[in-house]
């Protein structure tokens, strides 16, 4: 994942930060508790694609 998209990509639901799971494939919205996919290197940012995701927020 480009260190630069990952710079400007948010969450599309509350627009807050994401983080890059590199072994997951996955950008983390902590606030929303979703993953994102990323499929042959292309973040997938619809809501209805994401998984819930058990983290804690910050």
């Amino acid at each position: 994942m480009d260190a630069r998209l990952l710079d400007i990509l948010v969450c599309p639901l509350c627009k807050g930060p994401l983080e890059y799971d590199k072994k997951a494939q996955e950008l983390i919205c902590r606030a929303d508790r979703l993953a994102y996919p990323i499929r042959d290197g292309i973040p997938i940012m619809w809501a209805d694609e994401a998984r819930v995701v058990d983290v804690p927020s910050p």
